[in-house]
């Protein structure tokens, strides 16, 4: 099986170990991967604040970039849930104000045939031990696009319960939003903050090594807050990894975890 990785534009620019772990898992799995080189951003922070008709010539770029290929994995249930619901939506609009069809075309082609990474192992692979080995405590966030917005369920957690020498605990509120939200923690930097707070008290609460999650935009939030968080007092605000001791977990994609094995170790 062929599969092509849209690795997102905050993986690409920020999180560059995330996209190599899918690329390292699935390929443990049997599965070759393609990383198709037109690939830019999907478009989601124009849409969410506004630029609809802005956001076409991404949609139109992004499904050319991925035209042919059967499958097409990400780590980022925010991206994925952008393409499925909101791509068909942007195609119909502009098919609907005389712009042509044939972005409604591509939309529809791309949409169905787009996975978030945890959908994929377990509805497509139909995996839930995917080999993994991660001697550590960990409390998995669930991020509101894939929670709400493609409606993950248990996959993650399932594939989480297989990792061997993990343990897993539940983390309180889990469902709460972490008041990242893309654009709405810029527009309302106050109200974000206080969510993430919110979500970083429960995180400690837990005991957990790992606060892990499947979208790495929520894990900059929440890692942002807790780095200040273990500041001392009249830090900066930009505090150095490792610049004060770490009372609270640290965060890490839920890919990487997958990732990590007994023999290989997790990624360097």
């Amino acid at each position: 099986m062929r599969v092509a990785l849209f690795v997102t534009c905050v993986n690409d620019a920020l999180y560059p170990r995330t996209g190599i772990a899918v690329v390292r898992l699935l390929e443990r799995l049997g599965v070759d991967v393609d990383f198709p080189a037109g690939q830019s951003c999907c478009g989601q922070p124009q849409y969410n604040t506004g630029y609809r008709r802005e956001t076409e010539p991404l949609l139109r770029r992004t499904a050319a970039a991925f035209a042919g290929h059967e499958y097409v994995v990400t780590p980022s249930g925010s991206c994925a849930a952008m393409i499925r619901e909101h791509y068909p939506r942007i195609g119909r609009k502009a098919a609907a104000e005389g712009r042509g069809g044939e972005l409604a075309e591509a939309a529809a082609a791309l949409a169905p045939r787009v996975y978030e990474l945890t959908e994929f192992l377990v509805d497509v692979l139909g995996v839930t031990d995917v080999g993994a080995y991660f001697p550590h405590t960990v409390t998995y966030h669930p991020s509101c696009h894939g929670l709400r917005g493609l409606g993950l369920g248990d996959r993650p957690r399932r594939l989480l319960a297989a990792v061997r020498g993990l343990r897993l605990v539940e983390l309180p509120g889990a469902e709460e939003c972490c008041g990242f939200g893309g654009t709405f923690a810029v527009k309302n930097p106050d109200v974000s903050t206080a969510m993430g707070v919110d979500k970083i008290a429960s995180a400690v609460a837990t005991g957990a090594e790992v606060l892990c999650g499947a979208d790495n935009s929520c894990l900059a939030h929440l890692d942002g807050l807790l780095r200040r968080a273990d500041a001392p007092p009249g830090a900066p605000p930009d505090v150095p990894p490792g610049a004060a001791p770490r009372t609270a977990p640290r965060t890490l994609h839920l890919a990487e975890i997958l990732a990590a094995t007994e023999e290989e170790g997790p990624l360097p």
